[in-house]
């Protein structure tokens, strides 16, 4: 299951935390790295934190978007410190692990800035928010350390099914990837345009709330499909 579970992480300035990211990674099973437009990287910095985990470093796929990096996810949970203005669905780091372990689903753990984290435009493309819940008097983590936490409760979990059957999902469709919900969310905003429902000049928290809306459904690929379909046919009705 945990071959399934990949780390992002946005822009990072230090390439020590990286390979400290790698080396939690490394500890607790994990593989995947992904590394979203990085200040400096490769480094030696980040070889000599990695501590032996250069196996991780040199495997890890560099690339300049979020969206490059979980375009083929189907679950994508995303760090946060703080509530924001629009709230998310919003679990701890073992209820995250649960999630994970409920279906097998490609997953993309997503690990901001280390100054100011995730914005709020790449918190939206997660369908969930994982908090560490630490002391509010000194609340910020290291990245790797943050890193370490949600690696060491995916481990855990992973201990605690061992014995176990992995109960496979056993609905009958895969589910849908953020590539895929993209595409659904830029034609119905093209959609919602035509119809005048959506003003573009004021378009206030309109896609963002319908973008919750439906990571929240998890939907999968028929029902994406069906729903492109719905707006195609709209589309077609209204140049009749």
């Amino acid at each position: 299951m945990q071959n399934k579970v990949r780390i992002v992480l946005v822009n990072t300035s230090h390439p020590g935390n990286i390979g400290g990211a790698a080396r939690a990674m490394k500890n607790m099973g994990l593989a995947d790295l992904y590394l979203v437009a990085p200040k400096l990287y490769p480094s030696d910095e980040a070889v000599s934190r990695s501590s032996g985990a250069i196996d991780i470093l040199d495997n890890a796929v560099v690339v300049e978007t979020l969206e490059e990096a979980i375009a083929d996810c189907q679950l994508v949970i995303g760090t946060s410190a703080r509530e924001r203005n629009i709230p998310w669905p919003l679990v701890d780091p073992r209820q995250a692990a649960d999630l994970v372990y409920e279906e097998d689903l490609e997953t993309a753990f997503v690990f901001g800035r280390e100054d100011r984290g995730l914005t709020n435009e790449e918190l939206q493309r997660c369908n969930y928010h994982v908090h560490i819940p630490s002391v509010e008097t000194f609340s910020s983590l290291n990245l790797g350390a943050a890193v370490q936490v949600i690696a060491y409760e995916l481990r855990m979990k992973s201990l605690l099914m061992k014995d176990a059957p992995v109960v496979a999902s056993k609905w009958d469709m895969p589910a849908a990837t953020v590539e895929q919900m993209d595409y659904l969310l830029e034609h119905l905003e093209k959609v919602l345009v035509q119809t005048e429902f959506l003003d573009p000049e004021m378009p206030m928290q309109v896609m963002p709330r319908f973008r919750r809306l439906f990571q929240r459904s998890r939907l999968d690929q028929q029902e994406l499909g069906m729903l492109r379909g719905m707006l195609t046919s709209m589309e077609k009705k209204m140049k009749e």
